[in-house]
This record gives structure tokens, sequence and C-alpha cells, in this order.
């Protein structure tokens, strides 16, 4: 049975494959052709196929849950259970639902992925082959067929038709989706940290004891020193060997409480738009609370406390998501490269820094509300900029001088290196962006002493 703000089992390998994309030309995903297998079809050896449904398959079949085993996204039409009858007009909401969509204009075509979260006219699904790649998209509420659940006795209250006389009386969980994500919704907040706890385990892996690292024993990132406070127990010689045998099967619901309570709340990730708190979790739990409130307040331009409270809230609310993550990834960076141990572990720090940044920018859909508040791509067609301000271009020269100057260096008489390169380009970034934020502030002010109608409030929300 799975209670309302409990992330089903399937959808932990489905958040762990977010940011996955198609490989152009005839090489192919090896975690796209995983999912084929995973899902019966281990003779497609080409992510080319259509396959949503392939995703779907996989992350119930790696849950233990049995799928369709099919590559239609229409057979899951008659999988499982239809979920309870919602009031005339509406859908219901289940996050983990498997929602099936139409796709005109060829009746036996459609779309299949998960229920994560919901909008007035939309579904998110997290889903493979959106954009070649498994995202978080929205997809109008007129398409849906169907929406399921698996044969789970108990688990949710059947439709009408299908309920049957077995089930208890009260059972029945219609959920009220009326909360805005993302600081006064339970059920977004759960959703979103379970997706970016899914990810942080990925990055942490399983049990080390290296000795290389000042944490010592850790288990799915969690230090022998955190989980001995976890459990009020000091280590000492007599109680070493059992913490360290108890960390090693750490349950996963005290993995849960540890990293909600040691690092998802104290981070503050509960007030920040749903792509800033993936990418600020990951931050605080690989490189400490403060320290990741600190860089992300040096990317929003905001006072600089080590506390994240109104005023960096807001202004993570109102930046540019995209630029926002470029510029707190960037920060990361620069600061990996500055420990003794880079040499060591660089190459994966900064490769789990690029792989937390496409996963965060990937969440970016779940930003889209209706009425006034504007989409990513709206506000940046409403209020262009100038090009020395997009973290893309400033991404895109880097990468080019990082490959270019190290090749030049022989002829001028300069010895120059990649990591010479972006090390100058992350000074020169922050002087940018320092620029940029005080000639903002200058204008803000300017703005409110010429403004002559007073500012307005409007409550725009999210549902997840």
């Amino acid at each position: 049975m799975y209670e309302p703000f409990t992330q089903p089992p399937w959808l932990a390998p489905a958040w762990a494959e977010l940011g996955q994309h198609e490989i152009a030309g005839n090489s192919a995903n090896p975690r796209i052709r995983d999912l084929f297998t995973d899902a019966g079809h281990p003779e497609i050896a080409s992510d080319e196929v259509a396959w949503c449904a392939a995703f779907v398959s996989a992350c119930l079949e790696r849950a233990d849950q049995r799928s369709t085993r099919s590559l239609l996204a229409r057979s899951y039409l008659d999988w499982g259970d239809a979920l309870a009858a919602p009031a005339p007009g509406q859908l219901p909401f289940r996050a983990g639902g498997v929602v099936v969509l139409s796709r005109d204009p060829d009746p036996a075509a459609g779309h299949v992925g998960f229920l994560v979260g919901e909008t007035a006219d939309n579904f998110m699904l997290l889903g493979g082959n959106q954009s070649n790649g498994v995202t978080v998209a929205p997809f109008a509420k007129s398409r849906v067929l169907a929406v399921r659940w698996p044969h789970l006795p108990s688990s949710v209250p059947l439709s009408d038709d299908r309920r049957g006389e077995g089930r208890p009386k009260g059972e029945a969980r219609q959920q009220d989706v009326s909360d805005a994500l993302p600081a006064s919704s339970p059920r977004g907040t759960f959703v979103l940290f379970s997706a970016a706890l899914a990810h942080v385990l990925e990055m942490e892996g399983g049990y080390t004891d290296d000795p290389a690292d000042p944490g010592g024993p850790t288990n799915c990132g969690v230090t022998l020193a955190d989980y001995a406070r976890f459990r009020q127990s000091a280590v000492e010689a007599g109680t070493r060997a059992n913490l360290i045998e108890a960390l090693k099967h750490i349950p996963p619901a005290e993995v849960h409480t540890i990293y909600q309570t040691s690092y998802w709340q104290p981070a503050g990730c509960e007030s920040l738009p749903a792509p800033l708190a993936f990418f600020h979790f990951d931050t605080a739990v690989n490189m400490g609370v403060g320290t990741s409130i600190r860089m992300l307040q040096t990317a929003l331009g905001v006072t600089i406390d080590g506390e994240l409270g109104g005023e960096t809230a807001a202004a993570a609310a109102q930046a540019l998501p995209s630029d926002c993550l470029e510029s707190y990834a960037s920060l990361r960076r620069r600061r990996y490269r500055a420990l003794a141990a880079f040499p060591r572990y660089g190459r994966g720090w900064l490769a789990r820094v690029d792989t937390t940044l496409a996963r965060s920018k990937s969440l970016i859909p779940l930003l889209a509300t209706k009425g006034t508040t504007m989409t990513t791509d709206q506000q940046t067609a409403a209020d262009p900029k100038w090009w020395g301000q997009s973290m893309t271009i400033w991404g895109a020269v880097i990468t080019g001088l990082a490959a270019v100057l190290p090749a030049l260096s022989p002829a001028i008489g300069v010895d120059v290196t990649p990591t010479t390169v972006h090390a100058v380009a992350d000074q020169i970034g922050s002087v940018i962006q320092a620029a940029t934020g005080l000639a903002g502030t200058l204008m803000a002010i300017y703005g409110r002493v010429r403004a002559t109608q007073p500012l307005q409030q409007r409550l725009v929300t999210l549902k997840v």
C-alpha cells in the first residue's frame, strides 16, 4: 500500500534516467539500449526506435512490477487498474500513475509516461523519448486516454466499474491538487525531493572506505560520523565495528530521513523553484549546507550570509532558471579546482556537476504555469538580454578556447592548459556577473523612485 506522499518504487529508477538522450548517428546511448533489454527486447540495439513504452516498462520491471513488455504506448490502456473516478471534468492525480496519451493523426499511435505533476491544463510526465530524451514535460489533459496503476490489492481506489466488493470502506483517497510548488505543497515537495534523492544516491554510490577520503566509511553518501549522530551514538573503539556493519546495511527509510533532515531542509530546498532545488540539494550534499547556500547567493547576486531567507528565495523565484543554474555550476566547478584533492577526484567531480546541471534543466518545464506568469521561453523573448549575459554562449566560448589555446600555446611560447582557461574564464564570469548585478540594483532603485503605481502581489500556483 502506498500512502499519498510516498513515492512508488518504480519512480526511483525512472528519476535515475533523467537527462539521458539519444546519440545522433549510428551510435546508441547504452542506457537507452538497457531500457529495451529490461523491457524484454534485448534484440533492439538502436535508440532510434520509439522507446517511450520501453522506458515505462523497464522502470516497472526494475521495481519488480510486471509491465506489458510491449513497445506500444497503447498497450498500457488495459494494464493494471484504472485510478479512482474523479469529479466530473477532472482527472485523478497520483504521482507515479501511468498516463497513456493519444497522438494524432494516427489512432493507433500514442505516448506513455509517469505522472509527476499537474497544472490547470496539463499533466507533467516523466517519460522517455520526450524531445529524444528522458525529461519532465507538459502534455494536454485533453490527450489523456487512461491513467493506470499496477494490480496492487487495496493500493488505490479503483474506478466505479472496476472496484469490486473486496475493498475496505473508507479507503478512497481522492487527492486535492490545489497545493502550490515549491514551499506550500507537501506532495509536490516530496516528489521533487524523491527525484533529487534518487540522483544523489546514484552519484554517491554504495559502500566505500577509501583511505584518501576524510569521511572514512561511507554508504549511500552517508559517512560513519553522520550515521553515528543519526543513531545518537559515538564512534569509539567499542562501537566502531558495529556502526560500520549497520552502515553497510542502512535501511532506505533511514537514508531518506538523514538526507531530508540534514540537507534538504537545512539548505532551504523547499523554498526554491524545482530546477534550482534539485541542483542546490546535490551541492549541499557534496559540499556542505553552508557552502551551498553561499554559492547560491553568489549566483543570484544577493547578500551572502549563508542563510537561505526571504531575499534569497525571492531572487531565486525571479531568476531565469537556466542562467542561474549555469552560474551556480560555474561557481561549483571553480571551487572544485581549488581543492587539493582535485588531481585525484576532479574528473569525477566535474562530471557530477555536468550530470546534475543537465537533470536540473530537465525540470524547467515544471515552472510552466497558467495566468500571467510566463514560461522561460516567453520571458526570454519578452526581455531580450545582451549576449554577454548568456551562460550558454560563454560556455561555448570557454569550451572552444580550452580546446584550441593549449594546441596553439607552443607556437606563441606560452604554456596554456584547459584548466588555466577555465580558471580565467571563471574569474571573468564573476566580474561580469558582479557588474551586471550592480547595474540591475541601481536600475531597480531608480525605477522604484520614479514609479507612480503601488506594487501589487499576485499569487501564482503550480500543482504537483
